[in-house]
C-alpha cells in the first residue's frame, strides 16, 4: 500500500513537512523525491540565509519562512500548525539536511494506513543502513534509555527526526519545548494519551562532524529534558 493509496472509502490528505536551516545544497532533491509519495510537501525555512526557500519553492514546496532562527522546536510547531491549517490527515516530518530518505515515506505512512499505529518513528537503530558517529549513536541510546525508563513501553530511538502522525495526535497535542527536546515532548505526549505508538526500520545518511563541547551540551540538555518532561508529565494533565 502506498501513501496515496486511500482505504476502503477513504481519502486521506497526506503532506510531509521539513523543517530547514541552511540546507540548499540537499533541499530541491529532497522536496522532488517527497512529491512522489504525499500530496503536498511543505518547507519550514527557519531563518535560512543560503537560499533554501527559494530552491524548495522551484522543487515544489509551499514554504513557510520564520525569517528568523527559532530553533528546531519551533519549527516542528509551525509543521503542526501548517499541517493542520492545511487540511492534511496524515504528516510526516522529515529533515532537510539529505539524512533522511523520502523514499522510505511510503514505509513510515503504511502502519497508519492500515490501522495498526497512530504514530510512526523512523529509526535507524532497527537496521544498519546508518553512518552515525559512534558518539551520536551513545548518546541517542543513553537519552532513549532514559525515556524508556518506567514509560511501560519502550522504543529503540527516541531523538529520531523522522516519523509519521495521523491527525488526531498532530491536531490534539499542543507544543511547548523550543529546542531539540520538542522530540520527547511529542513522543510523551502521545504515550499519556495512550496513542499506538509503532517503529520502522530506516536509513540514515549521516553529514560528519566533530565531537566538540557543543555535541556534549547537545547531550546533556537533551538527556535532562527527559528527566525534566517525565517529571511534569506525572505532575500536569497533559
Amino acid at each position: 500500500m502506498t501513501p496515496l493509496e486511500p482505504l476502503p472509502g477513504v481519502k486521506r490528505k497526506a503532506v510531509a513537512c521539513i523543517p530547514c536551516f541552511n540546507t540548499k545544497p540537499f533541499i530541491g532533491d529532497i522536496v522532488s523525491s517527497a512529491r512522489n509519495f504525499v500530496d503536498q510537501v511543505i518547507v519550514i525555512d527557519d531563518g535560512s540565509h543560503d537560499g533554501t526557500g527559494e530552491s524548495a519553492r522551484l522543487a515544489g514546496a509551499l514554504v513557510v519562512d520564520h525569517h528568523t532562527n527559532k530553533g528546531y522546536g519551533e519549527a516542528i510547531k509551525s509543521c503542526f500548525d501548517i499541517a493542520r491549517a492545511n487540511g492534511a490527515e496524515l504528516l510526516v516530518i522529515l529533515d532537510g539536511d539529505g539524512q533522511h530518505n523520502p523514499g522510505e515515506i511510503p514505509r513510515l505512512l503504511a502502519p497508519i494506513l492500515r490501522g495498526e499505529a497512530d504514530f510512526v518513528i523512523g529509526s535507524i537503530f532497527l537496521t544498519n543502513e546508518h553512518n552515525m558517529p559512534r558518539y551520536r549513536k551513545f548518546g541517542i541510546r543513553v537519552i532513549t534509555f532514559l525515556w524508556n525508563f518506567g514509560a511501560g513501553l519502550k522504543v529503540s530511538d527516541a531523538q529520531s527526526g523522522f516519523r509519521a502522525y495521523d491527525k488526531k495526535l498532530f491536531e490534539a497535542i499542543p507544543l511547548s519545548e523550543k529546542g531539540m527536546s520538542v522530540s520527547i515532548e511529542i513522543i510523551e505526549k502521545a504515550r499519556r494519551r495512550g496513542v499506538v505508538i509503532k517503529e520502522v526500520p530506516t536509513s540514515c545518511l549521516y553529514v560528519h562532524s566533530h565531537f566538540n563541547l557543543k555535541s556534549i551540551m547537545h547531550g546533556l540538555n537533551a538527556a535532562l529534558s527527559v528527566v525534566r518532561i517525565r517529571l511534569l508529565s506525572s505532575w500536569r494533565k497533559l
